[in-house]
């Protein structure tokens, strides 16, 4: 029998005595990430209904889930991972690297043409454990889903991305700042303390 290691067992730990895991359980979604969502549209009102929103980084789905329930009939919900995903009814999904130039046209034909209204993307890279790399790898997966929410959002949409703290956190923002014509920060309460990601919002852009 594995040994689990000191580090694993905190984790489980935590995770058995999350209330936001149990919460998300008993709501029927997927990811306790669904709760850091909720709360930044509480705040900042994001979804409103028939919007076109695009998902980035959308496994296991927790995040299509509150996008679908906040649009109501009319919505449209466009999500892509590297990772498979289950259904989700009113969700079109994408399994592919966003990396890869084919994987993002083919997402792109997957929108058809359609402009869209907000793109919220809780991509992460596999951690390596090396910060250095692990916080470079974070920011380029930041870089594409910014490249992308400047080519497909609509005049005045919004854009929710999840980043690190640590180098590189000035410069991006920066880069968000010549898009939109606000960036705010976002940590909502469901993000664990230990951790060091925060959600930069951008609202409004040129």
């Amino acid at each position: 029998m594995a040994v689990r290691s000191k580090s694993s067992s905190a984790w489980l730990h935590e995770h058995v005595n999350d209330p936001y895991v149990h919460l998300a359980q008993k709501a029927g979604y997927r990811a306790r990430a669904a709760f850091k969502l909720l709360e930044i549209d509480e705040k900042d009102h994001l979804f409103k209904q028939g919007m076109v929103v695009a998902d980035l980084g959308s496994a296991p789905g927790s995040w299509s889930q509150v996008a679908v329930k906040r649009l109501g009939n009319g919505g449209r919900v466009f999500a892509l991972d590297i990772l498979p995903m289950e259904s989700i009814d009113g969700v079109d999904f994408i399994q592919g690297d966003f990396r890869e130039e084919t994987v993002l046209n083919q997402f792109e034909n997957l929108l058809g043409g359609s402009v869209v209204d907000l793109v919220i993307c809780d991509m992460a890279p596999n951690m390596s454990g090396n910060n250095v790399t692990d916080q470079a790898k974070s920011f380029y997966l930041s870089e594409l889903a910014l490249d992308f929410a400047k080519v497909h959002l609509r005049p005045d949409g919004d854009f929710l991305v999840k980043v690190f703290q640590g180098v590189g956190l000035t410069e991006f923002q920066a880069a968000m700042k010549t898009v939109f014509k606000q960036v705010v920060v976002r940590k909502p309460k469901a993000s664990r303390n230990r951790s060091n990601e925060i959600y930069l919002l951008g609202r409004h852009k040129h």
